[in-house]
């Protein structure tokens, strides 16, 4: 028998396999496709995801290949005007959020793992518990016949997640927005400084941030219907529609970049997610099973938090099933319910708020030229503090580090890439803001919540972080 199985080898079922591994919990991680998934081009990593890459033991090995963002434009397309915000801390040090290669961030976890610990090709079908010696186990069925059985049981399947689907989760719905990434590459250099460029208005919302000196990730998202659905297996057809249609009158900059596309990178695809108040009454775990990443909180990606939320549910995930496993010597099953209810819980209404954050963000910003959405977006949304501040700063961590050194740079950096205008904030609405922050959210501070060195004083073993 197993103690855990993961099922997928994406950014969430890797990371929940390293976090486990630190611990000293062996886990087997089943993947469908024959290698790993390389779906998506690349990812921007805000401080929590970098907080969670430093429990996790990997970020010294990514951070000193990607720079950190250093300034932020955000150009509104209806008037033309560019907000320009700094990720630049007081000191002097870059304090932004880092766009890497996805793939690499799979690698750097897939090195982590013991050689036989990820199955490639092993397609899961079905899913059933069976009572052993007075608890709770699973059954897991694979397409080829093969049966496992396992103490634990985490669905990192990905936004249809055979795991969520068993657990009763509703599946996610279409945001009725649908986006187009691409990576471009300058084989003499693209000649940029490393800064994130968005242009918002009209309906549509695109950017790029350079990934090293001559690799450009870009995006495009528009609430036209989900024409690129035809196009999937399309892709010279996807750039010219870009160039030649949908963004046909935004800057030469940014259709230089889409220009240069490799073309194998592109893709065009839906934005779905889960309704919040799916995910805070449904059913995340059943007994010994549970779900992370996309398989629980699948969002758009307005905050870019995506990627980040699945490496925060690695690290608790971990944490919690790492702190049974050390007091205790082994995985004892008959826990394993309550370990699991522990993380859950936790994780609820962080990912909830998450949903409804990146949600409200992309539906304010995108949804129409109407008078009564330009009032939205313009006269309120974009120009009026608290709603702005009072939203993502209830939605977005809190990073003690940070906040010592930059101080309101927090709010300004996360409100610039999400598009929201940042006024000069006195000290009280700071106060009020960080309140308001801790009051949603409910739960402890990220810096504390992923410090997994807290596991090696659970025990005198050397059991635990490596």
């Amino acid at each position: 028998m197993e103690d855990v199985v993961i099922v997928g080898a994406g950014i969430a079922g890797l990371a929940t396999a390293v976090a486990l591994k630190r611990a000293g919990v062996e886990a087997l991680v089943l993947e469908k496709s024959e290698g790993l998934r390389a779906t998506g081009t690349a990812l921007t990593l805000f401080p929590n995801a970098w907080v969670a890459l430093d429990a996790l033991g990997i970020s010294q090995n990514l951070a000193p290949l990607y720079a950190p963002v250093k300034r932020g434009y955000i150009t509104n397309l209806d008037t033309g005007e560019i907000q320009d915000v700094s990720f630049v801390a007081s000191n002097g040090d870059p304090v932004g959020p880092r766009s890497v290669h996805r793939k690499a961030l799979l690698n750097a976890l897939a090195d982590q793992l013991p050689i036989n610990s990820i199955r490639f090709s092993s397609k899961l079908t079905a899913i059933e518990t069976q009572e052993h010696e007075g608890s709770s186990i699973s059954i897991i069925h694979m397409a080829d016949g093969t049966v496992i059985k396992a103490k634990v049981l985490i669905g990192c399947d990905g936004m249809h997640s055979v795991v969520a689907r068993w657990l009763g989760l509703a599946e996610p719905v279409y945001s009725g927005r649908s986006a187009v990434r691409g990576l471009s590459v300058f084989p003499q250099g693209h000649g940029l400084d490393n800064n994130v460029q968005q242009y918002l208005g009209l309906g549509r919302r695109a950017g790029f941030v350079p990934l090293n000196d001559k690799e450009i990730y870009w995006f495009f998202t528009c609430t036209s219907p989900a024409k690129g659905a035809d196009m999937a297996d399309e892709p010279e057809v996807i750039k010219r529609e870009v160039i030649e249609n949908y963004a046909k009158d935004l800057p030469p900059i940014y259709l230089d970049v889409v220009q240069h596309s490799n073309l194998s990178t592109l893709t065009w695809a839906p934005l779905m997610f889960r309704y919040p108040w799916h995910v805070v009454v449904g059913n995340l775990s059943k007994q010994n099973i549970t779900v992370a990443g996309d398989a629980m909180h699948p969002m758009t990606p307005d905050l870019a938090q995506g990627g980040c939320s699945a490496l925060e549910d690695a690290v608790v995930l971990g944490r919690h099933i790492g702190k049974s496993f050390i007091q205790n010597g082994r995985l004892v099953p008959k826990e394993m319910a309550v370990t699991i209810g522990k993380y859950v819980e936790e994780r609820r209404w962080r990912v909830a708020l998450l949903i409804a954050g990146s949600y409200l963000s992309g539906w304010v910003q995108q949804a129409g030229s109407g008078w009564g959405m330009k009032f939205l977006r313009d006269a309120i949304f974009y120009r009026f503090p608290p709603l702005g501040k009072g939203i993502i700063d209830a939605l977005l961590p809190s990073f003690s580090r940070i906040e010592r050194e930059t101080g309101i740079y927090k709010y300004e950096a996360y409100a610039a890439l999400v598009g929201i205008r940042v006024n000069s904030t006195s000290d009280w609405r700071r106060g009020f803001y960080t309140n308001l922050h801790w009051v949603l959210r409910g739960c402890k501070p990220l810096s504390t919540w992923v410090k997994m060195e807290e596991l090696n004083q659970l025990s005198n073993t050397s059991i635990g972080i490596q």
